[in-house]
């Protein structure tokens, strides 16, 4: 057969659900894989997968064949997924879009035969003519069949590494159609076969194949040395095989079909062969060597009361344009598979079209024996591929990939709580790393998906960022001898006084007058009533100085017409220690307000506090973060609806002061009743003091962001309980600061979850983020000139 033209010879009767009945008699039970991504898995991972997978398959019935493929396309990326409706989104959205990466699906068939003996001869021709009844034939087998083989997806499933999924009626058409379409998306073509080669539409397609045992060497296991990341002091590990796989970087699909025989007749037929082997061993070294692989084969399964015999075949079916590329790729599959060992067969002519055709998977089951190797099924299911790209979540922050630098959306607020309990998040790297430009890159994701950001800042990095959002936001700024604005007593009438407002109040107050001691339940219901109190009795113009000179004009008799023991409420101590922030107090100036002027910040979505004078003052340091948490509280947190979060950065100049580290966990309790986060950024994790109250606060932060750290990551991974392997991430980072691409490698860990992400943006989104130094002044005087942000860096960028 020359030409195949599909529509004349449909390789389906039926489908019914995820099952094929073909028009050769086979029934396929179809389903697609959800792999883990590539450079997540440690050696440990590997070994753990292998496992699960023989555990699934040895015990499917004798006749069965299961067929993994795994196919890999070129595409272009869409941007499809990337918002596109402000300045930076946009930029980023065409910045990536047609960026080239490798599409892989991952699919598993499970192939009952009609010949149950598995002895295809030489060359089958797929497209030949069955009878109309095989369907009804085969229903007494089959629902025995589909038991065992729904047990092994479900074994599969619970190793909670991969998933496998039925596939859907359409999508196995789809497939068909692709397949035999030869990948060609905007039009259907014939299959040519001819001696030389095989081409379909504009594709010319070859072929290398593992089909005997000759072509391994000495040993196969389920992982090895990735030698692209693994340095003197770590190891990185990836799959046997998967320098075939996604690293390629070529179209091409690898097929791995295992033939599950009867182990019994297998062991015979091996006897047999050696018998015959031994004696003409002496007849040529070939087949010594045979011999000698045999021997080992049939050693194993008699040593193994678990093992499984089967014959195998693994194949790549690879295409170009240009058949003249085809040389160049397959040297490339040949010099992968030489670092294992493997030397692959090059199938020719007849042999070429049989390979190619019969991967499809109602055909897999064409194999001759002279096309399979005999092994152990653990020897086989080293040869699978476990792994895929980085997986996209629906929304998120977008990072890159380590593999094609596409764009990866990582949902690191995860609403449903799937992964993490707390959306608290950290940020990890010494000076220079790029810890303020990774944060303004989350932040201002999080901004334009609608969250609203409180930033408390000892440095300075953020207002560029902000200026691009000229009517939502604004900044605070600290200078000496002033206050923020900020009156906590402030009430605009009796409905706000509610009893989360009185409690949100006696903790300030508390704060203030002892920071150091424990606060019984005693001392916070006296001065809830106090406050209560004082509220009723003065009905307007409250402040801290006010509430002070109403306790002080009162003190005679507040207690006892408040039915309060003295015991639980000590006004001298509270008027000696609270004199410092009223009248001519050392910081009085602190609460020299009136008027509340946190309506400012109502209506405003990213809110920046400027601390950088005061980062030197335990006290006003103290008492500012105060101020702030009292006027997020009753703001930002009045819609417990609203997402919200808050980041304290240069965060280890704050913690300097115990009181302020004290301060700073009282956000953490605070934010667990709101829809919200914290997140701190930390030169090293050094930086926090070894105690009860930072462990408390890294025990609640469930996502951590670590750059290229020289000094390395010991401390981290001690005091965060990482893995090995999150080690070895870690240890891999590497950035380019250079050529057209220039990227920084980060570590992320949501939850238990870790990889390695990129951060490659945009030259706008790049100007918008700057910190510091001439190209930030540069803009900033642009900015000065035009008064609008966005022009500023368009003139830059451009």
């Amino acid at each position: 057969m020359k030409k195949i033209d599909l529509s004349a010879y449909r390789p389906i009767t039926d489908i019914q659900d995820n099952i094929i009945f073909a028009n050769n008699g086979n029934v396929v039970l179809c389903y697609e894989g959800i792999l883990p991504e590539i450079y997540s898995l440690s050696e440990k991972d590997f070994e753990e997968i292998h496992g699960a997978w023989f555990q699934a398959l040895k015990s499917l019935p004798v006749g069965c064949v299961v067929h993994k493929q795994d196919i890999y396309l070129k595409k272009s990326y869409s941007s499809e997924q990337l918002p596109n409706e402000t300045f930076l989104a946009k930029a980023t959205h065409d910045h990536f879009k047609g960026r080239e990466y490798m599409e892989h699906r991952c699919l598993l068939f499970f192939i009952l035969t009609r010949n149950k003996a598995l002895n295809s001869p030489k060359y089958v021709n797929p497209f030949r003519k069955v009878s109309k009844d095989i369907v009804q034939k085969l229903d007494d087998n089959l629902n025995s069949f589909i038991g065992s083989v729904s047990d092994s997806v479900s074994f599969i499933n619970n190793s909670r590494k991969m998933e496998f999924v039925p596939l859907k009626a359409q999508e196995i058409q789809s497939l068909t159609s692709s397949y035999f379409n030869g990948f060609h998306e905007d039009f259907d073509t014939d299959i040519l076969l001819e001696k030389s080669h095989v081409n379909i539409g504009e594709n010319y397609f070859d072929a290398l194949a593992v089909n005997s045992e000759l072509c391994f060497g000495e040993s196969v296991q389920s992982s090895k040395t990735n030698e692209r990341f693994t340095s003197d002091d770590f190891v990185f590990h990836q799959g046997f095989i998967d320098g075939i796989g996604l690293t390629l970087n070529e179209n091409h699909i690898v097929n791995q079909i295992l033939y599950l025989d009867d182990k019994q007749k297998w062991r015979k037929l091996l006897d047999k062969k050696i018998e015959e082997l031994n004696k003409s061993s002496n007849f040529g070294s070939q087949n010594k060597v045979v011999l000698g692989k045999i021997q080992h084969i049939l050693d194993q399964i008699n040593a193994d009361d678990n093992a499984r015999i089967i014959r195998g075949h693994l194949n790549i079916v690879f295409w170009d344009k240009n058949p003249e590329n085809l040389s160049r790729l397959g040297s490339k599959i040949r010099t992968e598979f030489k670092e294992l060992d493997i030397i692959p067969y090059y199938p020719r002519g007849e042999e070429r079209k049989n390979y190619i055709l019969n991967s499809y998977c109602c055909f897999s089951s064409n194999f001759s024996n002279a096309d399979l190797y005999v092994t152990d099924l653990k020897h086989a299911l080293c040869l699978f591929i476990n792994n895929t790209n980085y997986k996209s979540d629906a929304t998120g922050i977008i990072f890159n990939d380590r593999e094609h630098n596409i764009p990866v959306l990582k949902d690191v607020w995860d609403e449903r709580k799937k992964r993490i309990k707390a959306r608290n998040f950290a940020i990890f790297a010494p000076t220079g790393e790029g810890k303020s430009f990774l944060a303004n890159n989350i932040l201002r994701q999080y901004f334009e998906s609608g969250v609203r950001l409180v930033i408390i800042d000892l440095g300075g990095s953020y207002t560029k960022f902000a200026k691009l959002y000229p009517e939502k936001y604004t900044v605070l700024r600290y200078e000496s001898g002033k206050n923020l604005d900020i009156n906590p007593f402030y009430i605009s009438n009796q409905d706000d006084l509610t009893p989360e407002r009185l409690e949100d109040l006696s903790v300030f107050l508390f704060e203030l007058i002892a920071s150091d001691l424990k606060v019984t339940k005693a001392q916070s219901v006296s001065i809830k009533k106090i406050l209560r109190y004082y509220y009723q009795s003065i009905p307007e113009n409250h402040s801290l100085d006010g509430f002070y000179k109403f306790i002080e004009n009162n003190r005679n008799d507040l207690l006892k017409k408040l039915k309060i023991h003295s015991d639980y409420f000590n006004i001298t101590n509270f008027l000696h220690i609270m004199s410092e922030y009223v009248g001519n107090g050392l910081y009085s100036f602190l609460f020299e307000v009136s008027e509340d002027q946190t309506y400012k910040i109502e209506d405003k979505r990213l809110i920046v506090f400027e601390l950088d004078e005061v980062k030197d003052n335990k006290e006003i340091l103290s008492v500012m973060l105060k101020l702030i948490k009292s006027a997020i509280q009753r703001t930002i947190w009045k819609n417990r609806e609203e997402k919200g979060i808050i980041l304290f950065d240069e965060f280890a100049k704050q913690l300097k002061f115990e009181n302020v580290l004290e301060s700073v966990e009282f956000y953490y309790q605070a934010i667990r009743k709101q829809n919200g986060a914290i997140g701190i950024i930390l030169q090293s994790i050094n930086q926090l003091p070894n105690n009860p109250t930072s462990a408390s606060i890294l025990e609640n932060t469930q996502v951590i962001y670590s750059l290229n750290n020289e000094k390395g990551y010991a401390e981290l991974v001690k005091r965060l309980n990482l893995s090995s392997h999150d080690l070895n991430q870690l240890k891999s980072i590497k950035n380019n600061l250079s050529g057209p691409r220039k990227y920084t490698e980060i570590f992320i860990k949501i939850g238990k979850e870790s990889n390695i992400f990129r951060l490659e943006v945009p030259k706008e989104v790049y100007a918008a983020y700057l910190t510091d130094g001439s190209e930030s002044e540069e803009i900033m005087k642009l900015y000065e000139q035009h008064q609008d942000m966005e022009k500023a860096i368009t003139e830059y960028s451009s």
